[in-house]
This record gives structure tokens, sequence and C-alpha cells, in this order.
């Protein structure tokens, strides 16, 4: 038996019966130095090396600023503005969900943390309007995986530092997809919504009530604004950012909204704490991705794929389906950690753009948040809508297909993704 399929039985087999993924990854990947006879301190140096590049910060940060605006009054005042904008109609509170998590993505980088932010006012909003417990929580778990496609994203600066491609770039590529995908998540949400005719009572739209709760929530409109405009703008890298999204939402919560108290700022520290802990990820499957290199990895994937195909569309296709299929069990950090350095040569030789590589790498890490067993979004709206996973799972199927009509479009028409950083940045060398 080949050493390529001793580790990949290994893999499989320890992943099934539910050792924690980064011990599979690790004891894969000592296994595999053993086969070669590589020293084995390339594990503890590269364990160093993945947490030392600066840009790392940036997840941490972006992730307690994220939960600050929630605590701190900045998310129910997103969520008001929505509500006034989207007025009472057909669906209309779950149009708010979905345009609320667009909006508070622009502030956590995170799906699962845009997911419990929104869904936890709007969930039982939905529910008393007349919604269906599991469409109402399928809607909040799709519209908050948008948390890792709107920039910041911590999935795109995860991608970033494993491409080394500009990260920069990344967010900047984000914006128009995330829109497109938004887009389509209200059209499915409005299309059942009307079928099964929930919601429509209230207040219609008008401008009064909009413009007030729109000033009542500058400063949380302000957040996205003062973030990305800094990055864009040259005045401070997305690690500045982050840090200057913490000091914002500090500020506005504690002495503007006079939210946020000591107690709330030390839940906050807890969540970060425990939802960065997967970073923890980051070194067996690091190694893990080197040694890819001494097994021609990339290249034996490459010369089966280009066998079939050597069509970029349709070579995107294939890795999709097996995006999708793999983050059903596994985590997307180490999904894009491990893959990246498999697919990303194949597809730049067939002309794919890193950047759009990425963003196309995200949305289906997206799909992941939303299918079983794993589904991490899934996992936070069940727990915050107190029903079953499995009811969730039926419910979220037509987003599920929302999202792959988004992927399938801007595989067709990648100028979408890559139109704003040219733009601004000029083409890619």
């Amino acid at each position: 038996m080949s050493p390529l399929a001793i580790l990949a039985i290994t893999f499989v087999v320890l992943t099934l019966i539910g050792v924690p993924l980064f011990v599979s990854v690790g004891l894969t990947t000592a296994l595999a130095l053993f086969l070669i006879d590589i020293p084995y301190t390339l594990m503890a140096q590269t364990g160093y090396g993945s947490l030392t590049p600066f840009p790392l910060l940036t997840i941490p940060m972006f992730v307690l600023a994220g939960r600050l605006m929630e605590v701190g009054g900045m998310a129910n005042r997103m969520i008001a503005i929505a509500t006034n904008l989207v007025g009472a109609y057909r669906g209309s509170m779950g149009l708010v969900t979905v345009f609320a998590c667009m909006l508070f993505a622009a502030l956590s980088g995170s799906g699962p943390a845009t997911t419990a932010a929104i869904g936890s006012v709007t969930v039982p909003a939905m529910r008393r309007d007349g919604y269906d417990t599991p469409f109402a929580a399928a809607i909040t778990a799709s519209a908050g995986a948008l948390g890792s496609l709107i920039p910041p994203s911590n999935l795109m600066i995860i991608y970033g530092l494993v491409s080394e491609t500009s990260i920069p770039r990344l967010f900047l590529a984000g914006l128009l997809p995330g829109f497109l995908v938004t887009m389509l998540l209200m059209i499915t949400t409005y299309i059942i919504a009307r079928r099964r005719n929930y919601g429509g009572g209230g207040e219609r739209f008008s401008w009064k009530p909009f413009l007030q709760a729109a000033w009542d929530g500058k400063w949380s409109i302000g957040a996205p604004i003062l973030i990305l405009g800094g990055i864009y703008g040259g005045v401070f890298t997305p690690t500045e950012a982050a840090g200057v999204a913490v000091f914002y939402s500090l500020f506005v919560g504690a002495f503007i909204y006079r939210e946020l108290t000591l107690q709330k700022f030390l839940e906050a520290l807890r969540f970060t704490a425990l939802l960065t802990g997967i970073l923890i990820l980051l070194t067996p499957t690091l190694a893990f991705g080197q040694l890819t290199a001494f097994y021609d990895v990339p290249a034996a994937v490459q010369a089966g794929i280009t066998s079939i195909t050597d069509n970029p569309i349709l070579v995107l296709l294939l890795i999709g389906i097996f995006y999708i299929f793999i983050g059903t069990f596994m985590e997307s950090l180490a999904q894009i950690v491990l893959f990246t350095a498999v697919f990303l040569p194949l597809v730049s030789s067939l002309g794919v753009d890193p950047v759009f590589f990425g963003i196309f790498t995200v949305i289906t890490c997206e799909i992941g948040f939303l299918t079983p067993p794993l589904g991490a979004n899934l996992t936070v709206a069940a727990r915050i809508s107190g029903i079953s996973m499995e009811r969730i799972s039926v419910a979220v199927l037509p987003f599920i297909l929302a999202y792959i009509v988004g992927m399938l479009i801007l595989i067709v028409f990648p100028d979408i993704v890559l139109f704003l950083p040219d733009w601004l940045y000029g083409e890619a060398k």
C-alpha cells in the first residue's frame, strides 16, 4: 500500500470515529513525517511560524469588535434601520434579517458570530409575525453566512496568509459577490414567505421613521464606513483597522449608547477566546499542507483533473463539488489551509486569478456552514431558536440553492469578483 493511501485511510478513520479535527490532522501529519523520515521538529517549527504572522491578530480583534457591537447596542440599531427601510410587507421581517446580517457582516468577519448577533433578535420577531420556527432559523443561518463573504472576513484573512494573496484585494473582491448573494437570499425569502403568507402586518415604509432610525443608528452605520473606508483609503492596514474597530465599539457602547457594562465586556472577551480557539487548527494543518509538496499531491491532483478536462469552468465546478462535500464534516479554516495548497496551483495554471479563487473558496465554505452534520451556522441557529438541527437542515435547502446559484454566476462571470480590486489597485501582475 502506498504512503498516500495509508495517510488517507488514517485521516478518514480518525475523523469518522470522532477524534477532534486538529488531533486527526496532527496524528496524520506525524505519521507522514515518520514515513518519509523527516524530523518531527517540522511540526514545532510550523506551529511557531503559523501563529507569528502579524495579520493573524486581525481575526480575534474583529471577532471581539463584532461582539462588543452586539452587546453594546449597535446590532439592535442596525436591525431598527433595516426594519424601517424594508417596511411591513410579505416576508418583511425575513428580508430585514438578511439585510441586517449584511450590515453586521461588515463588522464581525464571522458567519457564526453574525448569526448569533442578528438571530437572537430577529428569530423571536419572526415568530411573533407568524413565521414557522424552522424557516425563521434557516433565514438567520443562511444570511449569517454573509459574515464570511462581506469584508472584513476571517476566512479571507486565512486564505490570504496561506496563498500569499493581498488581503485588501480579497476584501474588496468580496463586496459585489456579497451584494449578489444578499439579493439571492432576499428573493428566496420573499418567494417562500409570500407563498406561505408570512408577515405583512404593521406600518408600511415611510421616510420619517426610517430617517429617525438612521439618525439614532448613525454610530452603528459609521462603523463599516470607518473600517472599510480606512482600509481602502490607505489610512490603515486591515490589522490596524481591526484595532480601530475594537476601540470604536468600546467607545460607542460605553459612552454613546451606554449599554456596554463591565460584565458584558468580560463576556465578549470570553466569547472571542472560545470562537478564535479554532486557530489551534493552524499548526497541524499548515504542517500537513507543507507535506503535500513532499508527496507531490498538487502535481498528482493537477494531472488527474486535467486528464478529465482543462476547461477552467468545469475544473472550478469539480472543485466546488468537492469543497461542498468536504465542508459537511470539516471546519472551514482547516478546509482552506489544507486544500488551497493543492488546488491553487492547478487553477492558476488554467488562468484563474488567485483573488477570484479566494472568493470562490469562501462561498463554498459558506455552504459548509449550512450543511450538517457540522454546519456551524445551523448549530448557532438551533441554539437560538430552540429546535433541532435536523428541522433547520430541511428548511435551509432553498437558501443553499441560492448560494449555489451565486457561485455559478461568479464562475461564469468572474469580472463581478475582480472588477473592484482591479479598478482600485490595478490588475494583478
